[in-house]
């Protein structure tokens, strides 16, 4: 017994009888949120222990609504046990008269010492992105490709004719600490009223794609609407009255083309026109670094400008930074950090060379590689966010992401599923894609994250 929960409860009009399951609904989402199980319930009212004893033991999903609030200390209470038991005790009665202006009392807890950390912060105890992955024969993803209306052709994996699945069979194990499964109606409560920004590149738009099909999944698609276009996606929940929207900028700053040359400028000091579309957004989700370090034919620019200044040679780790910088400025004086969680996703990694992707079907099972980054764009990334006033939190899914080598669209897209069929094979050998991830894949597992950055950073509010 690692927790015990000791409630009295009793009806009053806007709490009483009609309220019940809503609220036991919301004791046991905490609950499961944190992969606890109910061992022992004592109540007085059979009603009560019947529901607990029915819910408890068949484990189904539940969707709730909170038309009774706990109480913040019995949530921070559910919220620090990170026992896999958790036994309540509850009692139950018609006094209309107590003394209590929420309904409930919170009588008890203990036992209950594990403390809530931010998860960006340095700590032995939980980091969630130190781990390992671990297969799973019988898991399956949280949505099937086939039936999230969202999932461009270029990441259906399944749908262009991958012929193995093993690849979504693969779960991502913290060291030393356990980390929340995701659960898409406590994601979506939690983001009930609120507005979710994603900007970057299209590797960002690959976890937007996974994000909307992990929460599409839990509502009804009659309940939900996006607008989509090449640069811009924004999917509604209408009965959460929420968004999850995607803006396209591998630069984060502004790339334009030059009228009296017809070369393409990067201004390194002016962002690009996401910043006018994310303001006021509650949780903001950020990227960039891949067209950054590319050359030759995909390098995207042709010279930089900064404070009105062009210049055709500058080191690219400098304008990385000079750009940096304009983004952590505009964070700084324009997001209320008492209203807006900012998070900066690092670095995924590309299987090329002699970890190329082709043909790959398991994970990088030696804990000890480390593939190749861009480490000066990553440590610009670092020191850029050490150095702000604001807070923002770093999804470090770099290491645990350059494992999956096998989780790569590689030949598998919209582009290859249109050759020739002679062409294909030599194609998705010299030519795949090794920068994007299947989905259902890897992605998911950012998601995974991001909901448990802040299930354990917080409690439903996002202040």
């Amino acid at each position: 017994m690692d927790s015990i929960v000791v409630i009295s409860c009793w009806m009053r009009s806007r709490c009483g009888v009609r309220y019940l399951e809503d609220f036991l609904k919301e004791l046991v989402g905490l609950a499961r949120t944190l992969h606890c199980r109910f061992q022992h319930v004592f109540c007085e009212g059979n009603m009560v222990a019947d529901w607990l004893a029915k819910e408890g033991a068949t484990g189904t999903d539940l969707g709730y609504s909170n038309n009774c609030a706990l109480p913040q200390i019995l949530q921070d209470g559910i919220n620090l046990s990170a026992s896999r038991n958790i036994t309540i005790t509850m009692t139950w009665s018609n006094d209309s008269n107590q003394p209590s202006s929420s309904g409930m009392q919170f009588l008890q807890l203990s036992n209950a010492t594990e403390q809530r950390k931010n998860v960006n912060e340095k700590e032995e105890s939980c980091n969630i992105f130190d781990g390992k992955w671990v297969y799973d024969p019988t898991s399956s993803p949280l949505y099937h490709g086939s039936q999230c209306p969202f999932l461009s052709e270029q990441v259906s994996c399944q749908r262009n004719g991958r012929p193995d699945s093993e690849y979504e069979k693969w779960s991502w194990e913290a060291k030393g600490c356990r980390i929340p499964s995701f659960n898409g109606t406590n994601m979506l409560e939690r983001l009930k009223g609120k507005r979710v920004v994603i900007v970057g590149d299209s590797i960002n738009g690959n976890q937007w794609e996974s994000l909307v099909c992990l929460l599409h999944s839990t509502i009804s698609s009659s309940r939900t609407h996006t607008d989509m276009n090449i640069h811009d996606n924004i999917f509604r929940a209408e009965e959460y009255n929420c968004s999850v929207e995607f803006y396209r900028s591998s630069f984060l700053v502004q790339l334009e083309g030059n009228k009296e040359n017809g070369g393409r400028i990067l201004r390194l000091d002016k962002l690009s026109d996401w910043e006018k579309k994310c303001r006021g957004a509650d949780i903001m989700v950020f990227n960039t670094g891949h067209w950054w370090v590319h050359g030759g034919r995909l390098k995207r620019w042709d010279l930089f400008q900064y404070k009105g200044k062009v210049v055709e040679e500058m080191e690219v780790q400098s304008a990385f930074g000079m750009a940096m910088k304009t983004w952590a400025r505009w964070i700084d004086r324009n997001v209320d950090k008492t209203k807006t969680k900012v998070f900066f996703r690092s670095f995924s990694p590309v299987h090329y060379g002699k970890q190329r992707c082709y043909n790959q079907t398991q994970p990088i099972m030696d804990e000890s590689y480390v593939a190749k980054s861009p480490n000066p764009i990553v440590e610009v990334v670092e020191r850029t966010i050490r150095r702000m006033r604001t807070p923002v939190r770093y999804l470090n899914i770099t290491k645990l992401s350059q494992y999956r080598k096998d989780g790569h669209t590689t030949g598998f897209t919209i582009r290859q599923k249109t050759l020739p069929k002679a062409m294909k094979q030599s194609q998705r050998k010299f030519r795949g894609d090794c920068s994007h991830w299947c989905l259902p894949g890897v992605p998911d597992t950012w998601n995974r994250l991001l909901f448990a950055s802040m299930v354990m950073d917080n409690s439903s509010d996002t202040s």
